[in-house]
């Protein structure tokens, strides 16, 4: 009897292999000595992108003369696309090359962004300069440059999804003790995430306007070869996953198969459906069954269970019986559609941080001392602060707190957790409207370029956008990879960074529609050339309110909202019903 318990204590139960392709041993691989590696070069590469996107509105202005409307849309598309691409790189992880080669190769698509970028500032014939004063166009610097930030986008799409989901299959969810560990991992994941990302906005940034973006390039490609060489050099801890093909075959099958039976009454009695018991040995995860959607039930409605040939020819059938796992699984998918949509205003709110907040700051008093200036861009620091605090208190105080309080392992819900960040965030862009009010006010006294105003006036806005993020971002980072098929989890992570590659598309759309009705209105458009002259408080008092209306429509979801369940017991005979 204590056998396989020891067992349990001493191998890996949950399909996963080790770099030899072998059953892992828990207490050498897995865990945190596995996910430090991981966390190294997610580090370097949210050092890298934060460096490069929370100063490109000011490049885009400053150095390629674009206006700021035109510049918020460029920074807009660019972190839309970087936000999408993971939708690819999650798929191709999950189905074809696995985690692990996903990040080595995207790494390298990264790396060669990072080369391509530092040319177009080294090369004299690439390298920018005022046209009327060097009598050459910009228009191929423009060409490199976009073709380097364009590449950086396609490598963080294999990038992302694929690290932090093979960071969290490091921890086994059928231990209780790694469990928990894992609850604790995506808060860390994001302390590290907030580390890379205070070094890139004021390090980094002050290197580039103090110094030159060249040398700015060369370190952050430096950071990430060496990063990249960690990575590989933690091979031997790493619990790896086979990719297991294409997740959206089984779902069709299930849309095929539920079609094709609808006629069929389902039974009254759940356990009359298909499910697949481990006759054999296997560490795939069996789903509960759920009265959501029940339509899609029929899927796996045996026709033939009292004809044992008939019903031996149909369970091979699969576009004709799907099992209830694979049933739940589609359930799974289609319940976050709903969820996915709640969560576009947040990411809008989300947007307005490295684009229009940045470009408020570069209009401010950023003077510390005579001889110092704080760049625009290294005010996002404190919302990277902000970030850790609230993640270090959630995990270390109020979820140990919360645990005791209620029983529940996680302290609180993942959708609540949500909810939560979505309404400091709300009140971060109310914060926002009050201070640009204010600053508009003083530029209108004052009549210069750039006012008298301190810049740390930006502060509070940044701090509670940054309190939020710890909350919603996490939040969402947690429910992606959690609800989604086991099978599925780069996609998980990928849907989760889709909610802020849209928000940035739906941001720059705003942006158009707001600029066309206010310009048509005769009183001069809310993004005027000169920002002294804009109402960038209106549009985020327009934000404010989209969020707040969709707060009510969220909180109605969340509450209906059927959170995955897995069976810890499994059938042990092949019958058309499964015991659980």
């Amino acid at each position: 009897m204590e056998k396989p318990q020891e067992d349990a204590q001493k191998w890996v139960g949950d399909s996963s292999v080790d770099h030899k392709g072998r059953v892992p041993r828990r207490a050498s691989t897995g865990c945190w000595k596995a996910s430090l590696f991981i966390i190294v070069i997610e580090f370097s590469e949210r050092l890298s992108y934060f460096g490069l996107a929370t100063n490109l509105i000011i490049y885009l202005t400053k150095v390629l003369h674009e206006e700021v409307k035109t510049a918020a849309k460029n920074v807009n598309y660019w972190s839309g696309v970087t936000t999408m691409m993971p939708l690819v790189g999650g798929f191709v992880a999950d189905a074809y090359l696995g985690r692990f080669s996903t990040v080595v190769i995207s790494s390298l698509i990264y790396i060669a962004g990072l080369v391509l970028l530092t040319v177009s500032e080294l090369v004299p014939r690439l390298k920018p300069c005022d046209p009327s004063i060097c009598g050459r166009s910009l228009r191929l610097h423009e060409v490199i440059f976009f073709l380097a930030m364009y590449l950086i986008s396609v490598g963080t799409g294999g990038h992302k999804p694929s690290l932090e989901s093979f960071g969290a299959d490091q921890f086994d969810d059928n231990h209780d003790e790694e469990r928990k560990k894992k609850m604790s991992y995506f808060n860390w994941w994001n302390f590290a995430l907030c580390s890379g990302l205070m070094l890139g906005v004021t390090m980094v940034v002050y290197v580039q306007d103090a110094v030159g973006w060249w040398l700015a390039d060369v370190v952050l490609t430096a950071v990430m070869c060496f990063s990249l060489v960690v990575f590989v050099v933690g091979s031997p801890f790493y619990r790896y996953r086979a990719p297991e093909g294409s997740p959206f075959k089984p779902m069709l099958q299930v849309v095929v198969a539920a079609a094709a039976k609808r006629h069929l009454p389902l039974p009254s009695d759940a356990g009359e459906l298909y499910e697949v018991p481990k006759t054999q040995k296997s560490d795939k995860r069996l789903l509960c069954h759920t009265n959501q959607l029940r339509f899609l039930d029929r899927a796996a409605i045996v026709e033939h269970k009292y004809d044992e040939a008939a019903f031996a020819a149909e369970k091979h059938n699969s576009w004709r019986l799907a099992t209830v796992t694979q049933v739940e699984e589609l359930k799974l998918i289609l319940s976050m559609v709903p969820i996915w949509l709640a969560a576009l205003p947040f990411g809008i709110c989300v947007a307005q941080a490295n684009t229009f907040f940045i470009k408020q700051g570069s209009v401010m008093d950023r003077q510390v001392t005579n001889s110092f200036k704080i760049p625009p861009a290294s005010v996002y620091s404190v919302s990277a602060i902000g970030m850790i605090v609230s993640v270090t208190f959630y995990d270390k105080l109020l979820v140990p707190f919360l645990r005791k309080a209620t029983g529940n392992e996680r302290g609180i819900s993942i959708l609540k957790r949500i909810g939560i960040g979505m309404v400091i965030t709300t009140v971060a862009m109310i914060s926002a409207a009050l201070v640009e009010r204010k600053r508009l006010r003083v530029a209108a006294t004052e009549q210069t370029s750039v006012v008298s105003m301190s810049v740390f006036w930006l502060l509070p806005q940044f701090v509670i956008m940054g309190i939020g993020d710890g909350f919603a971002l996490v939040g969402l980072q947690e429910y992606f990879y959690d609800q989604v098929p086991d099978s599925m989890r780069s996609l998980g992570i990928a849907f989760y960074l889709s909610v802020l590659g849209v928000a940035n598309f739906l941001s720059s759309l705003l942006i158009t529609i707001v600029d066309h009705i206010t310009s048509r209105e005769g009183k001069g458009s809310w993004f005027a050339k000169d920002l002294n002259k804009s109402r960038l408080d209106l549009y985020y008092w327009l934000i404010a309110t989209i969020s707040a209306v969709n707060l009510c429509g969220y909180v109605y979801l969340a509450r209906r909202y059927s959170y995955k369940k897995v069976q810890r017991k499994v059938a042990v005979a092949d019958s058309p019903r499964a015991d659980v």
